[in-house]
């Protein structure tokens, strides 16, 4: 590189890396984008812009410069000399030469500081503010409401973070006259929601940011086909909210009503109709603990070895090899009993596995509740529930609750220490069926432990309330139910045979069945 070097790195102001070959080749790559998003109907009428991360290996990712699309020019007629050049900083560092009449005089985005929080607040590598129609109009099918929510579609997948099951969240802010105006609003709107990886902004359009222009590029893909599907479903009458996607008539309180239902705008401090949420955990509420002590646990420790060796070189081992490594490393430092060292990746594989079972084993053993085991657990249960060694068992009571709550328009999910994986495949393979069709979303220890305050926090700004004591929270441990408590959630313990016993005067209500509830 021609660049001069400031301590090892190039000099990212210096003229020379300006016209070096990756920020000439992240010019060329935004301007075919917007080329191809114009084709879509997202950067029509000078709508709309992106802005992209110069990528280089030898530069922290927080320190690299920023290729930006100007404002209020034809996107499809852009070339990789009218772009700008900011700092990581949004310092503008390079400013496209003025063309002659009718083209207006160059002028950085007007989406530029609100492309920066997204950078800033998730160290984002590439981020698309789209005009297209459907962006516009979801927003327009609840017009109070400041989030838009679908689930069980497909496309889902597309979006990081989420699989099939789960429900996707949006939220959506205010327009305002101008776009620099809505930058407090979406970093609000980031920070609240951390899942996240897009904006609503209503009668507007979507902003959308991945940790590469690839990843921004899919998702939002994804998210113009799910809101064009919505606008279909809404058209058919189905509520694309609840896994069935039934009539929308049908929906407990008619939540999705239509635009010609909605509140006049001189009224709009009426409240919306209340969503009320159930969370359910597993062992010990809608499990029996011996299931899991019993059946699930014994089979993952007597197959880790099997399942190892069989599945070594695939990616999806790799991985969970690579979590447990470095779990056995933050065991080691801390001194945790039955830790042992896993041998170096260029060991023998029969060495590395030994000492990998010797670890699960005794991670096992004391019952740890950390993602690394129960990743591995939850791939080596697959296997189990594909081959029909293993069946999910719930409590007579659950599947006919479940249903009940369904039908009402409640919308239950699952807050268990045992991966998303783990549980849906034990909702999808019970004695009574798949009751999958009966939950909207699973949560793991990826959002928190289960004894914390602010994990049970997480799950509430997941959710689709306007207050923690809407979501009700069953579990059959105290201190499960102290955090939940805490973090201001409805708590209801479950006792069952099995159970631990309960603290004297534990202050909570408590049920023996779902039916109760």
């Amino acid at each position: 590189m021609a660049a001069a070097v400031n301590g090892g790195l190039p000099l990212l102001s210096s003229p020379a890396y300006l016209e070096s070959k990756a920020v000439k080749e992240t010019r060329g790559l935004v301007s075919e984008l917007c080329r191809q998003f114009y084709s879509l109907g997202w950067v029509s009428g000078t709508g709309g812009s992106i802005t992209i991360k110069v990528h280089e290996d030898s530069i922290p990712k927080q320190q690299q410069l920023i290729v930006m699309s100007p404002s209020g020019v034809q996107k499809e007629r852009m070339v990789p000399e009218d772009m700008y050049l900011l700092s990581a900083g949004g310092d503008v560092l390079c400013v496209p030469a003025k063309k002659p009449y009718p083209h207006r005089p160059p002028k950085c985005s007007d989406c530029a500081p609100l492309f920066m929080k997204a950078y800033e607040m998730r160290d984002a590598g590439a981020v698309i503010h789209s005009h297209g129609l459907e962006s516009c109009l979801v927003t327009m099918l609840r017009p109070f409401s400041n989030e838009f929510r679908i689930t069980h579609m497909e496309m889902i997948k597309g979006i990081k973070g989420h699989g099939y099951h789960d429900e996707l969240v949006i939220p959506i802010i205010e327009n305002t006259a101008h776009e620099g105006e809505l930058t407090e609003s979406l970093a609000k709107a980031i920070e609240e929601y951390p899942k996240a990886t897009a904006v609503l902004v209503r009668n507007h359009g979507i902003y959308v940011w991945g940790d590469s222009w690839i990843s921004a590029k899919t998702q939002a893909e994804c998210y113009h086909y799910l809101f064009e599907a919505v606008l279909k479903l809404h058209n058919l009458g189905l509520d694309w909210s609840t896994p069935l996607h039934g009539p929308l008539e049908k929906s407990a309180r008619h939540r999705y009503q239509t635009i010609t239902q909605a509140v006049p705008p001189d009224q709009t401090s009426a409240p919306e109709p209340s969503r009320h949420c159930i969370v359910l955990d597993i062992e010990g509420t809608t499990t029996p603990i011996s299931f899991v002590t019993d059946v699930l646990f014994p089979y993952a420790r007597d197959n880790v070895r099997k399942h190892l060796i069989a599945t070594y070189d695939s990616a999806e081992t790799q991985d969970d090899i690579k979590l447990l490594r470095d779990q056995v490393l933050e065991d080691l430092e801390k001194g945790v009993l039955g830790a042992v060292p896993v041998p170096s990746e260029d060991s023998g594989r029969d060495e590395i596995i030994q000492a990998l079972v010797a670890n699960v084993e005794s991670m096992i053993k004391a019952d740890r509740k950390i993602t690394a085991l129960k990743q591995l657990q939850g791939h080596i249960w697959r296997t189990g529930f594909e081959s029909k060694e293993l069946l999910g068992v719930v409590f007579d009571d659950v599947p006919e609750a479940l249903s009940k709550w369904h039908a009402s328009g409640i919308k239950v999910y699952i807050y268990s220490s045992g991966s998303r994986e783990a549980q849906r495949l034990l909702f999808g393979n019970t004695i009574h069926g798949d009751l999958r069709k009966f939950l909207c979303g699973f949560f793991d220890t990826t959002v928190g432990n289960k004894r914390e305050i602010r994990s049970y926090s997480e799950i509430y700004q997941s959710l689709g309330v306007d207050k923690p004591n809407q979501i009700l929270f069953l579990t059959d441990v105290y201190q499960e139910a102290v955090a939940a408590k805490a973090a201001g959630l409805d708590v209801i313990i479950s006792v069952r045979p099995g159970n631990a016993p309960l603290p004297e005067d534990h202050g909570f209500p408590t049920i023996t069945s779902f039916a109760e509830v």
